[in-house]
């Protein structure tokens, strides 16, 4: 469970604020989509459920201990580093060479990061993020740069991986919504 209530938001030195008495409940388990104009606060929605940002005023409460995983805008790997060391930093190397085959990639697994195409480190920074104990998963427009087949693909692995987790996915592609059978809600 995910809740926000009267959530009033700015970042440091701006004026213009995100979020003014905002409120939204996430059901544990529920898949939403959020969308809006650019600018409008998803990705910092996002930011404040992984406490990397505070609300000014209002609360954000999540369920005690759920552990959260997160894909980001950016694919924040650890260049110069493997592909299977990237991910088994979070998890064990069964569990990283599991989805290195889920998500195509078992030939790359002892491939240095910098080496990799945008689309296979998209699915890295995805492997990596499933590769964690997680009851919340948060997408950050975490298939950018991923062709249809290869998203057909991914968005499966992502299914069988969130079962029973609650998942929150921010992108501006209505197939990618549909694929994860997420709700549509609008900020």
């Amino acid at each position: 469970m995910i809740k926000f209530e009267n959530v009033t938001f700015s970042y440091k030195g701006e004026k213009k604020k995100i979020f003014e008495n905002f409120s939204l409940y996430i059901k544990e388990g529920q898949r939403i989509h959020l969308t809006g104009a650019s600018g409008k606060g998803k990705t910092t929605l996002l930011r404040l459920i992984a406490g990397l940002e505070k609300a000014k005023k209002g609360s954000v409460k999540i369920k005690d201990n759920a552990k959260i995983s997160v894909v980001f805008q950016e694919d924040r790997l650890i260049d110069f580093v493997s592909v299977k060391k990237n991910i088994s930093l979070f998890s064990s190397n069964e569990k990283a060479e599991e989805l290195l085959c889920e998500l195509g990639l078992e030939d790359c697994s002892y491939m240095s990061v910098d080496e990799l195409s945008g689309g296979m480190k998209r699915r890295v920074a995805l492997a990596r993020a499933l590769s964690k104990d997680f009851d919340i998963l948060l997408l950050d427009e975490a298939f950018n740069g991923l062709d249809e087949e290869t998203l057909f693909n991914v968005c499966d692995v992502v299914n069988r991986y969130t079962k029973d987790k609650t998942v929150i996915l921010v992108s501006h592609h209505e197939k990618e919504a549909q694929l994860l059978c997420a709700e549509r809600v609008e900020i």
